[in-house]
């Protein structure tokens, strides 16, 4: 049972259409390594923010934001409700309490900052921020390389801007899935296995011959970046197929850490049909909103 089909069951029963919020599934080119839903799954209930990027161009938070207003508003004037669907931490946060729109990514220092080790990252913010350092998970390198380069590009620390954030306009239900963290793993390394069946290999080198750049945010998602070190001759495929599976483990738990510390209403999937865990999210869904009405 995936999110994917608890989605779509929610969504034709709710009148809703989904906004993906998926990091990485936004980059066109990228359909077997994201999980992209099925062309099935798509004829069932409208998607947005699929594959509608240039897997070259950045595409950050704030942009995802601004998108998501936009989205929302499209969907509500068609008498529809929205479902933002997806577990990128920063683009829910953007929804959930408001980002501030400091200076754009800086490419150029961001790749300079990806072999500095995380306990180095984490002492000059320290150094810099100690507040940030402190609500900053040591572990987490994303945000912290984001202070970082806040400060080189604007002489200001992030916690000063922290207190402006504006969280998104419109109410919402949020609800988390969770599984036994044994079958959790099972699922991820047969995951993995199913998308190099699929020919994740064969998309991963037409991105490559296409001349798609190592350093591209798109060449940099889990699979596509270890497969890209295979076909550059650094490992061979059963390593980076290990790694693959490793990075996805290890991103799972990183997800977990950040949305426990989320207001959500958490519901355990283990062992569930999708068809009961859908039942369970309409009913939350309901209990937000009392004017919420769902087909039967």
């Amino acid at each position: 049972m995936g999110k994917t089909e608890v989605a779509l069951q929610v969504a034709e029963r709710a009148g809703a259409e989904i906004i993906s919020a998926d990091a990485r599934a936004v980059y066109r080119g990228l359909d077997i390594g994201t999980d992209r839903p099925s062309d099935e799954a798509l004829r069932r209930v409208p998607h947005h923010l699929i594959g509608v990027v240039d897997p070259r161009t950045a595409y950050d938070a704030v942009r995802f934001r601004r998108d998501c207003e936009q989205l929302v508003c499209a969907i509500h004037t068609r008498g529809r409700r929205a479902m933002v669907v997806g577990g990128s931490t920063l683009y829910v946060r953007s929804l959930t309490r408001g980002l501030f729109e400091g200076p754009p990514a800086d490419v150029e220092y961001r790749r300079a900052m990806e072999d500095v080790p995380t306990e180095t990252l984490h002492a000059q913010l320290s150094e810099i921020d100690p507040e940030a350092a402190a609500r900053i998970s040591p572990n987490d390198r994303v945000r912290m390389v984001r202070a970082l380069e806040v400060y080189r590009n604007t002489g200001r620390t992030i916690s000063s801007f922290w207190g402006h954030e504006r969280p998104a306009p419109w109410p919402m239900a949020k609800v988390g899935l969770h599984r036994d963290r044994n079958e959790l793993r099972r699922r991820i390394e047969a995951r993995v296995d199913r998308m190099l069946d699929e020919g994740l290999l064969n998309e991963t080198r037409a991105l490559h011959e296409a001349g798609l750049p190592p350093d591209a945010p798109a060449a940099r998602t889990i699979g596509y970046r270890e497969l890209f070190a295979h076909l550059q001759g650094e490992v061979g495929l059963a390593e980076a197929r290990r790694r693959i599976a490793a990075g996805t483990k290890a991103y799972a738990r990183r997800q977990l850490s950040w949305f426990r510390r989320e207001e959500l209403a958490w519901i355990d999937v283990t062992d569930r049909e999708p068809g009961d865990v859908a039942r369970e999210v309409l009913f939350i869904w309901e209990q937000a909103d009392r004017g919420v009405e769902f087909s039967p």
